[in-house]
């Protein structure tokens, strides 16, 4: 469908994973838990001193993300508002996304700071894409001249496995794009790697 999205480091801290390198299934300390994690960007596109941080919560069969990029905010392209449409083709410029493992392939989320969204189903790896049925989800984009923060509840498929992934398309207004996730175990930025999908969620949450 399109190319992947990377984030930027955060500076460790208190219930902040910022480095996933020594974690299998690095997991929600209790079902109503929530886990602040720190994207990373590819390494073939660099940060330019820019951080993605992610606050994920599970309630039920909804998954809350709050996404918080930082640094030099003044140089980031954000398309323009065009309210709660469904639209394809999000990812070529700045947009948020997540990736739910189910029982069988995946489900693709895309949040537009513009407010448009878009959902797939994936019966394998790239394979059998389709459009995800899925309630419009409330997007609220806030900007600072140091911050801008996504948030947004998804709707996760009955048939969701708890594995998730998180990533991030960010485009500057020089053309330049940066693609994060929490990890990226390929040589070119693929959001869609199963090995990527490396969040483990609760099985039961309230």
């Amino acid at each position: 469908m399109r190319p992947p999205s990377e984030t930027g480091t955060a500076e460790p801290g208190e219930g902040i994973i910022s480095d996933y390198s020594d974690y299998s299934d690095p997991v929600f300390s209790g079902p109503e838990s929530e886990i602040t994690v720190a994207l990373v960007p590819h390494p073939s596109t660099p940060s330019a001193g820019r951080q993605v941080q992610v606050q994920v919560r599970r309630r039920g069969g909804v998954l809350s993300l709050e996404y918080r990029v930082t640094g030099l905010i003044a140089a980031l392209r954000l398309p323009e508002p065009s309210g709660r449409a469904r639209a394809d083709g999000l990812w070529r410029t700045t947009c948020f996304e997540a990736f739910a493992g189910r029982s069988e392939g995946y489900a693709e989320y895309n949040l537009s700071p513009s407010g448009a969204w878009a959902a797939y189903g994936f019966d394998a790896y790239r394979e059998g894409m389709a459009p995800l049925e899925q309630p419009a989800p409330i997007i609220v984009t806030r900007q600072t001249p140091e911050t801008v923060v996504l948030t947004a509840d998804v709707v996760l498929p009955p048939d969701a496995d708890g594995r998730i992934g998180l990533t991030a398309v960010i485009e500057t207004l020089d053309g330049a794009t940066s693609y994060w996730a929490l990890a990226h175990p390929a040589e070119k930025p693929d959001f869609h790697h199963p090995d990527s999908f490396i969040l483990i969620l609760p099985e039961t949450s309230a």
